[in-house]
Order: structure tokens, then C-alpha cells, then sequence
């Protein structure tokens, strides 16, 4: 297990750095969003698995072939309390360094979760207060405010989406449909889901820069898979539109000439602050409206057959550097 423990280690520096920040940059992403959605994950989740892999057959090395042989011999000697000579400092210093890490990792989790959900309360409770159900829109809760605002509160078979009075009195019944349309495709694939999983890998290594930069990234994708499911159901303009009042506070210039480039964002609305990362950027709207006002060719099946591809290597390579025997000596 010696060189299994040096490719885990390489394989997550790669993906701790090198990777993230290249898929970040990369302009792919804007033409196959579910596509680049999957690559994160499998980045994140190979990551971690390679981190704590890495220092746990590194401390199990001595015991073992594989991590199957050596953790029998771990839990023999632990079961039947017998010294374990074969096992260094250095050893056993990786062993916790890789429980502690993995510990921290679902601890974390988990934190993030009841502190997500007891704001989601929180927030709901406040809503009932100052909100009033929308009479044509079933789900739909109107908030007294002059600011444009539009976001979604999950809940299962409670989820809203609450708009503004100052976004109503802005848009036209066929953009209203865009907006929500826009913020249901969120509730309907379970973007939250995403949101607390990487506002989770961020809270529990604030050290590491890209777990930053693979929030915003995933932020940024799950925008534009919602604007992808709004555009099944409104015109590219209309929905164009709708992003730019929300975004700006203000209608939009009429004339298509207008429109080569996208406008300046003067001040945003998003989700709530109590769903971590979910705020939009000046940057992520000028982008979503430039990816509708110029879009690009979707990837071809070949290409996204390569990405899908190479997120499935990412999480089976870990594994089974794990579990295979020690072949090279």
C-alpha cells in the first residue's frame, strides 16, 4: 500500500487546487451546465475521499496489502488489545490525522445542515408575519417592499417562492412567468441539496481557496440550469428581461441594439443570506445575460460523454487504490 498511499496523496493536491481552478476558468461550463455540475461533485467527493485515504493507508500500511487486509489486522489488535510493534509514530499520527479529518468532514456537515435548516424556520416564521399569499400564483408569497426580490424558501411540501411588491409593479405577466419559473426549477431539482453540500465543504476547510471557488462556481451553474428550465416555458427575451429588473431594479432598455451587451447590474437580489453561497455577483448575472443574449453550441456527445467520463474515473480511481493489492512491490 506504500505507493497507493502516494498516488491518493497526488491525486488529492490535484484536486484541491490544480483542478478546480481550471474547470473555474474554463468557458466550457456555460454550454452544458448539468454536465459541469457532475464534474464538481465528483471533484469534491474524490477530493475528501483522497485526503482521508491517503493518511489512512498510509497508517495502515504495516498491517496490510489492501485497506481490507490491514484494517482486519487494525481491528484484531484493537479487539484483542495486543501492542502493535509494526506501527510507527508516524504512522499512527496518520491514522488520526485521517479519523480526525473525516470526523470534521461529516461533523461539519451535519452542523451546516441544523444551522441552514434552523434558519429556514426562522425565516418561514418571519414570512408568515409579513407576507401575504399571492392570489393567482399557488406557493407564492408577496412581501410589502419596494426592492425587486425573488428567491425560493425549500421546505419539501412547504417550499414558497416570495416575491416583492416592487418586483410586481416592475414586470409584465410574461416575465413574472419567467421569474417563477426560474426560482421553481430550483426547488424542483433540489438545487438546496447542492448549496449545503459545498456551503458545508467550504465551512469545514475555509483554508483550502478552491472550496471558495467551488461554491461560486456551482452557484454560478445552478443560475443558469434554471434559466435553462425557464426557457422551456418563456421567450429568451422575455426571460432575458426579467433577469436584468431583478438584477437592476429597473426595466430594461426596449431597443434590441440595446442589448449587444449586456447592462451593469446596479444592485442585486438572490436567495436569502441564510442559504450560504446562493447570493448572486455583478459578474454571475452579466454572464448568465451574456450566455442568453450569445449563446454558444451546446458540447457535443463526445464531449460530454469525455466529462461525464472523467467524473466517473475521479470517483472510482480512489477506491480502488484502496482496496486493490499492493502491485508494485
Amino acid at each position: 500500500m506504500f505507493w497507493a498511499s502516494y498516488l491518493l496523496a497526488a491525486l488529492a493536491i490535484i484536486l484541491a487546487r490544480p483542478a478546480p481552478i481550471a474547470l473555474s476558468r474554463a468557458r466550457w461550463p456555460a454550454r452544458a451546465p448539468f454536465t459541469a455540475m457532475v464534474l464538481w461533485q465528483s471533484i469534491a467527493l474524490a477530493g475528501g475521499l483522497s485526503m482521508i485515504g491517503a493518511m489512512l493507508v498510509w497508517g495502515l500500511e504495516p498491517l496490510g496489502d489492501n485497506l481490507v487486509s490491514a484494517a482486519g489486522g487494525f481491528w484484531d489488535v484493537a479487539r484483542n488489545q495486543r501492542p502493535a510493534e509494526t506501527l510507527g509514530v508516524v504512522h499512527v499520527f496518520a491514522l488520526s490525522a485521517a479519523f480526525l479529518l473525516g470526523a470534521h468532514l461529516i461533523f461539519t456537515l451535519m452542523l451546516t445542515f441544523v444551522r441552514i435548516r434552523r434558519q429556514r424556520r426562522r425565516h418561514r416564521d418571519l414570512l408568515e408575519l409579513l407576507s401575504s399569499p399571492a392570489l393567482d400564483n399557488p406557493a407564492t408569497l408577496v412581501i410589502n417592499h419596494p426592492a425587486p426580490v425573488a428567491y425560493c424558501l425549500p421546505g419539501g411540501a412547504r417550499s414558497v417562492t416570495v416575491l416583492s411588491d416592487g418586483l410586481l409593479d416592475l414586470l409584465s405577466r410574461e416575465e413574472l412567468d419567467a421569474v417563477l419559473t426560474h426560482e421553481r426549477a430550483h426547488l424542483h431539482q433540489r438545487h438546496h441539496l447542492l448549496l449545503w453540500a459545498f456551503a458545508a465543504w467550504r465551512a469545514a476547510l475555509p483554508w483550502l481557496p478552491t472550496s471558495q471557488l467551488a461554491q461560486r462556481s456551482v452557484n454560478e451553474l445552478i443560475e443558469m440550469l434554471a434559466d435553462d428550465e425557464a426557457l422551456k416555458h418563456v421567450k429568451e427575451a422575455t426571460l432575458v428581461r426579467a433577469i436584468a429588473i431583478v438584477a437592476s431594479g429597473s426595466p430594461p432598455p426596449v431597443s434590441g441594439e440595446e442589448w449587444q451587451t449586456p447592462p451593469e447590474p446596479l444592485a442585486l437580489t438572490a436567495l436569502p443570506a441564510f442559504d450560504p453561497g446562493t447570493a448572486s455577483t455583478v459578474e454571475a448575472t452579466a454572464q448568465r445575460l451574456r450566455r442568453l443574449l450569445s449563446p454558444l453550441p451546446p458540447l457535443s456527445i463526445l464531449q460530454r460523454g469525455t466529462v461525464l467520463g472523467t467524473a466517473a474515473l475521479l470517483l472510482t480511481v480512489p477506491p480502488i487504490l484502496l482496496v486493490v493489492p499492493e502491485l508494485l512491490g
